[in-house]
């Protein structure tokens, strides 16, 4: 769906971001570094280099430049003219949070989801991805259907515990007012929460589950079986001693039942942490690879 208006699109949704982003800030553990409203200090280099101009601090971004770098770096990279009221902003709103090609996943797997996307989700926004978005009949699912996989991105980054209630604050908002312009209402005001300004990169995603504990578990288990049946041998050439033969047969059976503690608790472990492992690949829009991929 083309939008009639897009000067006017880009600029109402600018507005919304701009809130959001809030001023200055420099936070440790933000990925983004020293940021101004948004812009981080390498893009801000970045856009001061492509017109030639020499290096100046963030804080000294003026306007027009903030609105060239939002136009050009993300909302034209996005290909938000070609999307519908409503979902151009929440897609533009991801961009600015997590760059173009996340947002753009999630756009992707939210169509996935109503049935109207077939292709990769690669993070690039084709003509099929843009065909798919302008075939959807209800923009205000397609809109909670976006802000429920960011959703799901935000918690798989170890730096949730840190930014997660800023970050679910301005995912709401954000969910709040593309709903309204996808149906034609103005909508809500947002407002700032200390955190939701923090950039949300795949780079700070949790580690997976390690396979250590289970293999540990399980080698543990056999090796008691091993054991078990070593005793079990040495008792049956003791058994006119009744006394050693008794003994060993206890130890045999507690060997044997450790060992099935073990042996279990290890795979248990095992399909929790490849469900985790699939889970986290799946919130992280990565692909997950089968046992013959591996082995390829």
């Amino acid at each position: 769906m083309q939008v009639l208006d897009p000067a006017n699109e880009f600029s109402r949704s600018l507005a919304k971001v701009l809130v959001h982003e809030g001023g200055f800030s420099d936070h440790p553990q933000d990925p983004g570094g020293a940021t101004m409203k948004g812009v981080t200090q390498r893009v801000y280099d970045e856009y001061r280099a492509s017109i030639g101009a020499s290096p100046l601090p963030v804080k000294n971004i003026s306007m027009t430049e903030l609105q060239a770098i939002y136009r050009r770096r993300y909302w034209d990279l996005a290909k938000c003219d070609r999307l519908a009221p409503g979902v151009s902003y929440v897609v533009f709103d991801g961009s600015v949070n997590s760059g173009v090609g996340q947002s753009v996943k999630w756009l992707q797997r939210a169509l996935q989801a109503l049935g109207l996307y077939q292709g990769a989700i690669d993070g690039v926004i084709g003509q099929g991805t843009l065909l798919a978005a302008a075939s959807v009949n209800d923009n205000d699912r397609l809109v909670a259907l976006i802000c429920e996989r960011r959703m799901a991105f935000l918690r798989a980054l170890k730096t949730f515990k840190t930014f997660g209630k800023g970050w679910t604050s301005r995912v709401a908002g954000v969910l709040a007012v593309g709903q309204a312009w996808a149906t034609g209402s103005v909508g809500p005001e947002v407002h700032y929460v200390v955190g939701g300004d923090a950039k949300a990169f795949l780079s700070d995603a949790k580690a997976a589950p390690t396979m250590a504990a289970a293999d540990a578990s399980t080698g543990g288990g056999v090796g008691s079986g091993g054991i078990a049946v070593t005793l079990e041998q040495v008792r049956d050439q003791l058994a006119p001693y009744s006394l050693g033969s008794e003994l060993i047969g206890k130890v045999v059976a507690g060997l044997i039942i450790v060992g099935a503690v073990l042996t279990v608790g290890g795979l248990a472990y095992r399909w929790y942490a490849n469900r985790r492992k699939a889970e986290r690949l799946d919130a992280l829009d990565l692909q997950v690879k089968t046992d013959a991929q591996v082995a390829a």
